[in-house]
């Protein structure tokens, strides 16, 4: 049985009022939670001045976030309820196009809207914040750069995948979700191959690891969990941060390890392994093929779902729509559905949380030294400022990796239990 419109609506709101202010509330605690004595753990990797840098690093962006956040959601509430969905939707109409182009102008416009109110944020956040504690690398020049990349590639893209969706559910039916699931994750498989070989090379350069102590022990190691390795790539992270990182990328012969140049630069070759060994584990766990599957199932469940929505009448007229189509329902659904995305986010980081933890233990198990991962780790929270004592609200809501003194702790006790 369906539901009101003003049933509709005020789900829609309680879920994005709810998130905000659950959200700001875990903010305040985690700020909250902030030790002013350094972790034992760290004693030799921080001092009192460094320490405290952190702890304003965390106090900074957090309230940065919450302004962010708050705006975002005054804005779109002003927009929904001055009628801005109606307006542009009498606007792209009065064009004469068909249901597919006027459908991708509208979203383009919505999407365009919401791009350029975040400019000023990204703005403030990469030569403000982030220059003021040191991490900024990117020019003004490399950041208009990025932004129009990014722009072109997300309406590219973005507008070949939605003009499948909306001719399918315009023009196939009932079975229209399934065709959708079906051509989505036909796309989702394709991406594992695009990311790596053509698109992350359009923001970085990847340049293969040359012979030498590194590469020698990076590929001893692998041979010796038999994992085939061909690519292992440095990315030049440091022409825009120098934050560090390390990732696994795509599948059979197109996946890459890709080093952060920021990263060789901080740690010895031990705990450059290491973390690669962790990285590996991810992909002997089959972490990946599960991460993917669960997307694609999840995909499935929110085009069943939105097959029932996507044309029904009171989901159009809690947003003051006169007249209902397939683009719109398009939004609306994503607003309806988002109390459940939220809850989905939350169940993926206990899972991404559990995962890690597993890849730690694998790297212990095959390095058989906890010892480089341990010091990788320490050295990665300070060069990034981490935060070492994050509420437990705040970790169980955003965290998609355990803190990082838990999982030092756990490291430990395996080599307890050995």
């Amino acid at each position: 049985m369906y539901c009101s419109s003003d049933i509709i609506t005020f789900v829609i709101l309680f879920a994005l009022a709810g998130e905000f202010l659950l959200n700001s509330f875990a903010n305040q605690l985690n700020i909250q939670n902030i030790n002013q004595v350094v972790p034992t753990e760290f004693k030799d990797y921080y001092n009192q001045d460094q320490y405290r840098k952190s702890q304003l690093y965390l106090r900074i962006k957090t309230k940065f976030v919450q302004i962010s956040s708050f705006f975002d959601l005054i804005i779109l509430l002003s927009f929904w309820f001055l009628n801005g969905f109606s307006i542009l939707d009498t606007f792209v109409k009065s064009f004469g196009y068909n249901q597919i182009i006027t459908g991708l102008l509208y979203i383009f416009i919505l999407g365009l809207l919401k791009f350029i109110l975040s400019i000023p944020f990204s703005i403030y956040s990469t030569f403000y914040i982030e220059e003021k504690f040191g991490f900024n690398k990117t020019s003004p020049t490399l950041f208009i750069i990025d932004t129009i990349k990014a722009l072109i590639l997300s309406t590219l893209i973005g507008g070949i995948l939605l003009s499948f969706i909306l001719m399918f559910f315009e023009y196939t039916g009932e079975s229209a979700w399934i065709i959708c699931w079906t051509v989505t994750t036909f796309f989702l498989l394709i991406f594992q191959y695009l990311v790596p070989t053509w698109i992350l090379p359009l923001f970085n350069k990847f340049t293969p690891l040359e012979k030498g102590g590194l590469r020698d022990a990076i590929i001893n190691y692998a041979a010796s969990i038999n994992f085939s390795l061909d690519n292992i790539f440095i990315m030049d992270g440091s022409k825009r941060s120098t934050k560090s990182n390390a990732f696994f990328t795509g599948f059979g012969k197109h996946r890459r390890i890709v080093l952060f140049d920021t990263l060789i630069k901080e740690h010895t070759i031990d705990e450059l392994v290491s973390v690669l060994a962790h990285e590996m584990g991810h992909f002997k766990k089959k972490h990946i093929l599960k991460n993917l599957s669960i997307g694609i199932l999840q995909m499935g469940i929110m085009f069943y779902l939105l097959s029932f929505f996507i044309s029904y009448k009171e989901l159009f007229d809690a947003f003051g729509m006169n007249s209902i189509s397939i683009y719109a329902g398009l939004i609306f659904f994503g607003m309806l559905y988002s109390p459940i995305d939220f809850f989905l986010s939350i169940l993926m980081h206990i899972s991404s949380r559990k995962d890690e933890f597993e890849a730690d233990r694998f790297a212990f198990k095959t390095v058989c030294n906890e010892e480089p991962l341990i010091k990788a780790l320490k050295r990665l929270s300070v060069n990034n400022l981490s935060n070492l004592t994050p509420h437990p609200l705040y970790i169980f809501l955003n965290y998609s990796h355990p803190p990082v003194l838990k999982r030092i702790e756990a490291l430990r006790s395996l080599k307890k239990d050995q």
